[in-house]
């Protein structure tokens, strides 16, 4: 673990209780934050039901379990971040939201403090600019769920110190996890490759070529993938999805990238997966039933 042994995670949402959860695990003290009391409880209380469900699977013991619980507090405010070593933002796919919490932490944190983003698609170039720390800065995009994803996009900004990316490069591996280095560019690599897929269906859901079950049969049984592209961007959420492919096409100014316009729909409807009931899928009942 090096020099690293406190580390801050900001967000309390979906990625950022999995993120904490695999550094409890690991072996570090974890300060969990967000702006939400109600937000940091149901966090807690997620990370506890599957650290239970890795103990229940003999991934971990009993003594793993509650020490990894143990390890991790939270926090409603950024001043409680000042002791850690490595900080991991994890808020809001948003720039202007992640640009006011770098904003915020200006002059809280230690001054060899990494400083990481979570980010699936935006710059961390222009996201390092905004800090009092752009050698320090990082980016550090963990799979979804990340207690279960073995790989971890590890990405350069311009003015990323080669001690920053060895540091990083360390914690990863004391976490277990796989890492590949991207190229600052939008989206990185796993994003730039699979959001354009899960577009490309959604077209063909648009054009009427096939059924939302037709479709992601197809992929699973025809690909051989362990879930189909629509199921996939429902358990991402369909506002995930929107956000990065606006980056790429905005970012790479390239006609093939654009958002299909029933995505769009989804998404100004409410309608964004799992985490609302309802995307391409009902979730009301015990089965999902197709909404279109």
């Amino acid at each position: 673990m090096s020099d690293i042994k406190t580390v801050g995670v900001i967000g309390a949402g979906q990625m950022g209780r999995g993120i904490a959860h695999v550094f409890a695990v690991s072996g570090y003290d974890v300060v969990l934050n967000d702006i939400s009391a109600g937000q940091l409880e149901a966090a807690r209380s997620t990370i506890a039901k599957n650290l239970a469900r890795q103990t229940a699977k003999g991934l971990i013991d009993e003594a793993a379990e509650k020490t990894a619980l143990g390890r991790i507090k939270t926090s409603t405010g950024l001043d409680d971040l000042a002791a850690c070593d490595l900080i991991v933002e994890a808020a809001s796919e948003v720039q202007g939201v992640k640009k006011d919490i770098f904003d915020n932490l200006k002059g809280k944190l230690k001054e060899n403090a990494i400083l990481a983003s979570n980010t699936s698609s935006l710059s961390i170039t222009g996201l390092a600019a905004g800090t009092d720390r752009p050698e320090n800065f990082i980016g550090l995009h963990f799979m979804n769920p990340a207690p279960v994803m073995k790989l971890v996009e590890v990405i350069r900004g311009i003015a990323t110190s080669k001690e920053t990316f060895a540091r990083t490069k360390g914690v990863v591996e004391s976490l277990g996890k796989t890492m590949t280095v991207s190229e600052d560019f939008p989206a990185f690599i796993v994003n730039r490759i699979l959001m354009p897929m899960i577009n490309e269906a959604i077209y063909t859901l648009y054009e009427g070529v096939g059924s939302v079950e037709a479709i992601d049969t197809g992929m699973k049984l025809g690909a051989n993938h362990p879930m189909g592209p629509l199921e996939l961007a429902d358990f991402i959420g369909l506002d995930i999805c929107l956000a990065i492919m606006q980056v790429l096409y905005e970012g790479l100014a390239d006609s093939k990238y654009r958002p299909c316009p029933l995505l769009v729909k989804y998404v100004e409807a409410g309608w964004l997966g799992r985490k609302t009931g309802r995307g391409f899928y009902d979730y009301a009942g015990e089965t999902p039933v197709p909404t279109r």
